[in-house]
């Protein structure tokens, strides 16, 4: 009698779980996409309102990310 690859049916279930959440992504990302072709300014951080290209400010605080501030090693 033939005995059961169970490692065999385990690989399938993992390859079929795969593939259903690279399904769901893709319906994810088209929805995404689809929303941002409805409003074309809101896509865009780097435009403003009227979806022209945002002015370059001169203040680096407004442009540059979080500042980080780490203890030295003792």
């Amino acid at each position: 009698m033939a005995r059961i690859n169970y490692s065999f049916e385990k690989r399938q279930r993992e390859l079929a779980k795969k593939r259903k959440q690279d399904a769901k992504e893709a319906r994810r990302r088209e929805a995404r996409e689809a929303a941002a072709a409805a409003e074309p300014g809101a896509a865009d951080p780097a435009t403003d309102v009227d979806g022209e290209p945002a002015a370059a400010s001169d203040d680096p605080a407004a442009t540059a990310g979080p500042r980080i501030h780490r203890r030295p090693n003792s």
